[in-house]
């Protein structure tokens, strides 16, 4: 049974000329409908928005017991529709007259800002927001000023670096390195607890020797005499002659491993740190302890020397670096800008200035006073075991993952990043350096790695600045600390 017919009211019928109309006029309502043109100037929407500048700027000192002259005006202000729903552009001066050919500053927007009888809408339904009003900064005067260039130092264009030498011998990672003054020989120690010297020429074996019963962590060749200063895990300091390559003095007093050796380049004092916190001070041909520079918490990895105060430079895993006076035995000044270990440190061989390598950066100190100069401009993100600068300023950083970087000292800028190759045989978790050394002459670079091997690097004499540019772009905000 059908259910009951509904009256319906019948459609009116439009003719297809009407339902365009009606669909057009819908456009124009929903888009504005002087999309395109300029609006006409209103003088009413002028004199609120110079009105409300006013009040912006000089609100603060209007006199509190006179009536402001534009009371008017910012009562009519207040009714304006918050700027927070519409867009603003930035303007000078509201709106220029469009037969001088000026451009609109302002943002006209559509329906959408309700309208209010005499607050500055026009008649068709748009509103004009002035620049003002959207924020209390003013936009104009940063578009104006003079754009300051970075003052960073360009850097110096450096060759790449290649390798062409591995040599292999060693039976336990190679730890230690040092050249010979005359720039004839270098000798390594290694977790296999010899010394081997090796000829800079050729890489051939020329002597190993045997003493220490643990890994040779640090090395040092005198100068002055045929001498040789080796240091280790099992808390021993010898003092080998190359004449008879055999031990002739060894210096007893770290209660723990050794870490880092370094000859004083005037005197005859050797210094020495390790695991138990202390930097000692050796008389080299007495072989009595002159100073135990304690003040460090924790290992005392890395020491340098200098001629002149300060005399000696420590670094430790407790992430602090500190001067010390040679003279008392005390620390002159404590740097604290680390955050982790300081593994390693190199001294510019020319410059009055040194570098700290930890694993949060690299920064650069000025000596004697140990201001910090600024952050290399990369981070290698790896822990650096060693670190080596030449007289060229080619700064080269060997990490735990066998990553060999490259850095223009002057600028702090990486300028290349190298991945050693593990020997055959070898584990990939193998490629770490644990030294850095450049001969005497900064030409050659030699790495001391985890997979037994020595390699040694030099610059491409290939390479030219056109085949190699330089990609520098100069950091836009320098960290102080």
């Amino acid at each position: 049974m059908p259910g009951p017919t509904l009256d319906m009211e019948p459609v009116e019928p439009q003719s297809l000329k009407k339902l365009s109309f009606k669909s057009l006029k819908r456009a124009l309502d929903l888009f504005s409908p002087i999309q395109g043109l300029l609006a006409l100037p209103d003088p009413e929407s002028k004199r609120i928005r110079m009105s409300h500048k006013v009040s912006v700027e000089y609100g603060g000192l209007k006199s509190t017991t006179s009536q402001p002259p534009r009371q008017v005006s910012n009562s009519k202000m207040e009714t304006q529709p918050s700027p927070s729903n519409a867009l603003a552009l930035p303007g000078p001066e509201g709106l220029r007259d469009p037969q001088k050919g000026g451009a609109q500053n302002a943002l006209v927007v559509g329906p959408s800002v309700p309208k209010a009888p005499n607050d500055g809408i026009s008649s068709k339904g748009t509103a004009i927001i002035s620049a003002s009003g959207s924020s209390d900064r003013n936009f104009s005067t940063s578009a104006i000023m003079e754009r300051i260039p970075s003052r960073w130092p360009r850097p110096v264009w450096h060759a790449p670096w290649k390798n062409y030498r591995v040599i292999s011998g060693h039976l336990g990672w190679v730890r230690s390195i040092a050249f010979d003054p005359s720039n004839t020989w270098f000798c390594t120690g290694s977790a296999d607890r010899t010394i081997k010297i090796w000829d800079v020429g050729s890489g051939r074996l020329k002597l190993t020797l045997t003493g220490h019963i643990e890994q040779v962590r640090g090395l040092a060749v005198s100068g002055k005499h045929t001498y040789m200063f080796s240091a280790g895990d099992d808390k021993q300091v010898k003092c080998w002659d190359l004449e008879q390559n055999k031990v002739i003095r060894s210096y007893h007093g770290h209660l723990s491993g050794v870490y880092c050796l370094a000859l004083h380049p005037t005197i005859d004092i050797l210094l020495t740190g390790g695991r138990d916190s202390v930097c000692r001070v050796w008389d080299v041909r007495s072989k009595m302890q002159i100073h135990a520079l304690s003040g460090h918490d924790n290992t005392v990895c890395s020491v340098f020397t200098r001629p002149t105060d300060p005399q000696v430079v420590t670094g430790s895993h407790d992430s602090t670096i500190k001067f010390w006076d040679l003279r008392y035995g005390k620390a002159m000044a404590t740097l604290t800008h680390h955050k982790k270990s300081v593994r390693a440190m190199a001294l510019h061989p020319k410059e009055h200035c040194f570098a700290s390598a930890s694993a949060d950066n690299i920064k650069k100190f000025n000596l004697p006073r140990g201001e910090f100069l600024h952050n290399m401009l990369s981070q290698q993100k790896t822990i650096i075991n060693a670190m080596a600068v030449n007289e060229d300023g080619v700064m080269a950083t060997g990490g735990d993952n066998g990553s060999l970087w490259f850095w223009d000292w002057k600028s702090g800028h990486n300028f290349q990043q190298a991945q050693t190759i593990v020997q055959p045989g070898s584990l990939d978790s193998e490629a770490g350096i644990y030294a850095i050394s450049y001969d005497i002459t900064g030409s050659r670079l030699v790495t001391c790695e985890a997979d037994k091997t020595i390699k040694m690097w030099k610059e491409d004499d290939a390479a030219t600045p056109e085949t190699h540019p330089l990609n520098f772009k100069p950091p836009k905000d320098i960290r102080r600390f």
